[in-house]
């Protein structure tokens, strides 16, 4: 229960907060997102389930509501606060801005970290050993040969770390370093470990030892879900003695299906294995024991099995290519056809009715997963036993590195292989959802006339994977997000994420504080045509210069990058307009610019597609008026979204209301957010859609928004 006492050190706080805060007024907004979570951390609704739902609209404060409806609770009870985030902009924010601010103001003692993955950390020897020598490729295996400007930055990244300047972190270095190179040197789990005396010192290591003394981590979502993968605990905090904050919440269910899918190339996989008896007699050699000759052995055998197999796979699906990849075969796989008009043409998708595969396949996967699952076993039998002769001092460590570093690369292959040919081994229940798979044609390679494939597996709903990992686990869970709601309801939200209504479960909508009655308006056009229809491009080049006019600071936002295009290169031609298009310059030189025009009290017109529909804030005098010129509803073109859609309808469902109508509600909610950032913004929003009064579903799209002044053109 939450005792008076801590009851008291959380109004002091917040008191505290807005004595220091400039011109901060109190919100019941915000006051009862922290009063909710705090109870429900704290077990007065359920014992069992400390696990509240919250979408908190724009200008709530949620991240110190949240921060100061755990943080107290969490440090009475000795437990710790992991804030997870979808974005690199809100775990900036909050490290760099509202947990300083809080830990300085709010009168409590805690620290807090940023957590990173090891990928995102250099490796101290790695580094060491790649400019050791004349040569950087000596013991050393780069991906491509390294360039003159390579070699400079291996260096410049070694002086640095060795004199304290960099912290050894990709994303504090001054520059861009090349994928072919970080490769090489990052940290990673199989080689960079700190029970070897030349690693301890790594910035990994250091970097998890400021972790461990930290009461407060702020991580991403994908780490979040490789330490569950791990059972939890092995990255971060231990889930029973963790109070989970998950900002950003909606993006939660696709990273956790992101995250759990696996695909491999073929030709590119059977290359690979074709080096793994090397690499395991390389290990043997260099352990000097008895007991590296059986796991070498085995490894040598079930290898040489595991190609065989690969390459009955290979074959199989060459010989069938002309068949799985000709867009006018198979006529109910719909999925395939719109996949490969989707897809670049030189990458066309074969999808796999309800997730089955041919007998054949099927076979060799059975035999695939086993034979990839023995070598996995025997190759960290061969791992571990080269770690303990190191550590013995029977083996030098400048020997041991470089095979290590090979052994590592050739783990996390073999890990990656498994878990495809379990998904494809796998027989789906009846009673679930089953797996997507399909192949993917790959365009050769430069210099190559090799065609290779894409094999892919992705599971279907996630729900029963965080339910599994996280929500049963933890010690509590705050879940929010601005939008959260699809049509009013958190139905579709609770299924995509594993969530239950009966089972002690808070769910709560705290709505914005901004007046939006007073201080905008909805303008729905009377268009002539719907977006489906060819003439509609021509009516929006024919309208948008006197919906334009509204405003000074315009964000006009499509759902088509090429009616985007057609459509700025039309305004320009005929208006002379001054248009800032997405993708002819970056993202942040266009917010850039279009700031300094609003500055000088110039006009400014910027065109966007979805991505400029979430996470940009132009408050007050840089956004007074938005265009959106399509309802955001999008095809479901990936072979996993086919294939749910494909499952709804065989179990009689209706994809189109059941997931389309949904998502757009969400999408709809957040193009809309993008207008008013603070209590006194003002503008107008023009929908240039006529279904939203058409289309049955229309009502429903519009009675999610916030409560705009409506006007109805005629």
């Amino acid at each position: 229960m939450l005792t008076d006492k801590l009851k008291q050190v959380i109004r002091q706080s917040y008191k505290a907060i807005g004595e220091n805060l400039p011109n901060f007024n109190p919100r019941k907004q915000q006051t009862l997102l922290i009063a909710e979570i705090a109870k429900t951390l704290a077990g007065e609704y359920s014992k069992d389930r400390k696990i509240i739902t919250l979408e908190a609209g724009t200008g709530t404060g949620k991240s110190l509501a949240y921060s100061l409806g755990a943080i107290p609770l969490a440090l009475a009870q000795d437990k710790k606060v992991c804030i997870s985030t979808a974005t690199v902009a809100l775990q900036e924010q909050l490290v760099d801005k509202d947990l300083p601010f809080l830990k300085k103001n709010a009168g409590l003692t805690f620290d807090f970290a940023l957590v990173k993955g090891r990928q995102r950390y250099v490796c101290r020897q790695k580094l060491t050993q790649a400019v050791a020598t004349d040569s950087p490729q000596a013991g050393f295996t780069f991906a491509e040969k390294p360039k003159a400007d390579d070699i400079r930055t291996l260096n410049a990244m070694h002086k640095a770390l060795t004199d304290g300047s960099w912290h050894g972190d990709i994303d504090s270095w001054k520059s861009p370093i090349a994928h072919h190179i970080w490769s090489q040197v990052q940290s990673d789990k199989h080689s960079c470990l700190k029970t070897l005396s030349d690693h301890q010192h790594c910035p990994f290591h250091k970097a998890r030892e400021t972790m461990e003394q930290a009461h407060v981590l702020v991580v991403n979502h994908s780490l979040l879900l490789a330490d569950l993968e791990l059972g939890g605990g092995r990255i971060l905090s231990t889930p029973d003695e963790t109070f989970y904050v998950i900002d950003e919440a909606h993006h939660l269910p696709k990273v956790t299906r992101d995250h759990s899918s696996a695909s491999i190339t073929l030709r590119g996989a059977i290359d690979w294995l074709t080096k793994l008896r090397e690499t395991g007699d390389k290990m043997a050699k260099l352990i000097k024991s008895q007991r590296a000759i059986s796991p070498a052995l085995k490894l040598s055998d079930d290898s040489q099995d595991l190609l065989i197999e690969m390459q009955k796979v290979l074959t199989f699906v060459t010989n069938n290519a002309s068949v799985y990849f000709t867009p006018n075969h198979h006529d109910n796989n719909r999925a395939n056809q719109a996949n490969y008009q989707t897809n670049k043409p030189d990458e066309p998708v074969y999808r796999f009715d309800n997730g089955i595969i041919p007998k054949s396949l099927k076979d060799w996967a059975e035999d695939c997963n086993e034979l990839s699952k023995k070598s996995l076993s025997h190759l960290n039998k061969l791992y571990s036993a080269l770690i303990e002769a190191v550590k013995d001092g029977d083996t030098q460590m400048y020997l041991a590195e470089p095979v290590l570093a090979e052994a590592g690369f050739m783990l996390q292959r073999l890990e990656n292989l498994q878990a495809l040919w379990h998904m494809y081994a796998k027989t789906d229940s009846d009673k679930a959802a089953p797996m997507a798979r399909w192949l993917q044609q790959q365009a050769p390679t430069k210099g190559s006339a090799r065609q290779d494939y894409l094999l892919c597996a992705s599971p279907i709903e996630v729900g029963f994977t965080l339910e599994d990992k996280l929500w049963s686990q933890c010690a509590g869970a705050v879940l929010c997000s601005a939008t959260l709601l699809a049509l009013n309801s958190f139905d579709h939200f609770r299924f995509q994420a594993g969530l239950k209504n009966n089972d002690g479960s808070q769910y709560q909508q705290v709505c914005s504080p901004f007046d939006y009655q007073n201080n905008a308006q909805l303008v729905v056009a009377n268009m002539t045509h719907e977006p489906s229809a060819v003439q509609f491009t021509d009516e929006l080049i024919s309208k948008l210069p006197r919906y334009l006019a509204q405003g000074s600071a315009s964000l006009v936002l499509f759902s088509s990058y090429w009616q985007m295009q057609k459509v700025a290169q039309a305004l320009r031609d005929q208006h002379q307009l001054e248009i800032a298009v997405q993708g002819e310059h970056s993202r942040q030189h266009i917010i850039e610019t279009h700031k300094k025009h609003c500055d000088d009290n110039k006009e400014s017109i910027i065109f966007g597609t979805q991505s400029f529909s979430e996470g940009l804030d132009l408050p007050g005098d840089y956004l007074n008026n938005l265009i959106i010129t399509k309802l955001p509803f999008s095809v479901p073109t990936s072979p996993v979204e086919q294939a749910q859609a494909e499952y709804i309808t065989a179990k009689g469902g209706n994809p189109f209301m059941s997931l389309s109508v949904p998502d757009t509600s969400k999408k709809l909610v957040q193009a809309c957010g993008r207008l008013l950032r603070n209590e006194l913004d003002e503008g107008v929003i023009t929908l240039l859609d006529k279904r939203v009064v058409t289309k049955r579903y229309g009502k429903q799209l519009l009675d999610s928004l916030p409560p705009f002044e409506r006007v109805f053109e005629k």
